[in-house]
């Protein structure tokens, strides 16, 4: 009965188990042993190559030893190639911050692509079954997981330059229990899957049961929601990488959008490119990262605010400007600067901008365009002090009684964001705002006196 579905299942999917090389996942449990035992016996029929991998992570002393040994017997007395490793799961989750799951899993698929490397193999079989799915598809929309994530486990998908491939979930966890029993499988419980510490078991003991009450096959409509949402979101992914390409500029560890091209965008689309972006940034994508993320992403953009910032984990920062909204990945920090000029000179700013300074002869009469300012050195005295904003800073306009924030002068000519914190700020010696280059300039402008020094923004 088993053999039948499992190979109606390939064959929908187009997997054939002919001429094939296999590491598999044996961890001693239910599963995982009717799935060595499974392709063992399909070995002459189908000219197959198998190797049996297991992991040991330490996290019951001998008892997992013991489960090692159980595995290593069973192969040995099935002529199976073994291969098996120990691995400090908790000093390597204390090296590393990641949970017991996480570290687990990164430690135990290492040493598969290890020993899939050593033997020349092609595939790695995994004993998933359809009632893992269902949890795993519940547990996903739960924590609130998006894209193709809320579609569980693939049949298959590539490992480096291999493939996983998952035979078994098209059953159920009954039947591979009954298909131990009838082939005399004895083997191992972990005991950690009685406890309620894990989400996954909390729905394996609350949850799958009532829905199998309700329909004893939940897990292939649970399969068959998991394979079609995977083929549409692949799709949509399509769709949205060709749209997202019109409309983002990449450099280095940043992309900027065009907000009103990316909102003429469709919303499904939308939303997967808010998610591809981020997965373009990441090297390893934070646990952390929700569906609840991308929505804030929207509410920065969708704000009618000009400007914003959100910090994402992992130094990712967000930065709505206008009409851009920018992601980048460990931006350097502001660059603070505070330089003194004290007559004719050039000073080349962090910014990569230019001020330069020139002596003037006597009174000027002239335009002078907003990236000129004439300083009257008898009045403001020495040096001048060329800095970045500060807190408070308000300068006292030319023509205009009272004095205005700087803040709302950058909101009010539209600068960036990233650039208003390294925009120059020229003061006397005694703090009092003199110039904004290239935006306002104060009451103290003057064109008049017997030591007057031009200056010149140059922008980079």
């Amino acid at each position: 009965m088993i053999e039948k579905k499992v190979k109606a299942f390939l064959e929908r999917h187009g997997f054939q188990l002919n001429n094939m090389s296999i590491a598999v996942g044996v961890s001693g449990g239910p599963d995982s042993l009717a799935l060595l035992h499974f392709l063992s016996e399909q070995r002459e029929r189908n000219f197959l190559k198998i190797v049996a991998v297991h992991v040991d992570h330490m996290f019951r002393g001998d008892e997992s030893y013991q489960d090692a040994l159980f595995v290593q017997d069973f192969c040995e007395k099935r002529d199976i190639p073994f291969e098996m490793k120990r691995i400090d799961v908790p000093a390597y989750m204390r090296e590393t911050g990641l949970s017991s799951q996480q570290a687990a899993r990164a430690c135990r698929y290492s040493f598969f692509e290890q020993v899939m490397e050593k033997h020349q193999l092609q595939y790695l079989a995994l004993g998933h079954h359809g009632d893992d799915q269902v949890e795993t598809v519940l547990m996903r929309l739960t924590r609130g997981s998006s894209g193709k994530a809320r579609a569980g486990m693939p049949f298959s998908r590539k490992f480096g330059p291999f493939a996983i491939f998952r035979p078994f979930l098209c059953l159920t966890k009954e039947e591979l229990n009954e298909y131990c029993s009838t082939n005399s499988l004895k083997p191992r419980i972990d005991p950690s899957n009685e406890k309620a510490y894990y989400s996954r078991n909390r729905f394996r003991k609350s949850v799958l049961p009532f829905l199998k009450e309700e329909n004893p096959a939940v897990h292939e409509h649970f399969q068959r929601f998991s394979e079609e949402m995977q083929m549409d979101e692949e799709y949509l992914l399509e769709l949205t990488s060709e749209e997202l390409n019109k409309v983002m500029k990449k450099e280095d560890n940043r992309i900027t959008i065009s907000i009103s091209s990316f909102q003429e965008m469709p919303m499904p689309l939308q939303r997967r490119g808010i998610k591809l972006i981020l997965n373009y940034l990441y090297n390893d994508r934070p646990a952390s990262l929700s569906a609840i993320h991308i929505e804030k992403v929207f509410s920065i953009i969708r704000n009618p605010h000009p400007s914003g910032t959100l910090d994402f984990p992992s130094g990712l920062r967000i930065i709505r400007s206008y009409g851009n909204c920018h992601f980048e990945l460990n931006p350097p920090e502001r660059q603070s600067y505070r330089l003194e000029l004290s007559g004719p000179d050039q000073l080349r700013l962090p910014n990569g901008g230019v001020i330069d300074a020139q002596l003037l002869n006597g009174a000027q009469e002239m335009e002078i365009p907003n990236d000129c300012f004439i300083v009257d050195l008898e009045q403001t005295g020495t040096p001048l002090i060329i800095r970045t904003r500060q807190n408070g800073d308000r300068i006292s306009l030319k023509g205009m009684t009272g004095s205005k924030k700087v803040k709302d002068i950058f909101i009010d000519m539209k600068i960036p964001l990233a650039k208003r914190d390294e925009w120059p700020i020229v003061t006397d010696r005694e703090g009092r705002i003199l110039w904004l280059p290239g935006l306002k300039k104060s009451n103290h402008e003057s064109t008049e006196g017997n030591r007057l020094l031009l200056l010149t923004y140059i922008k980079y």
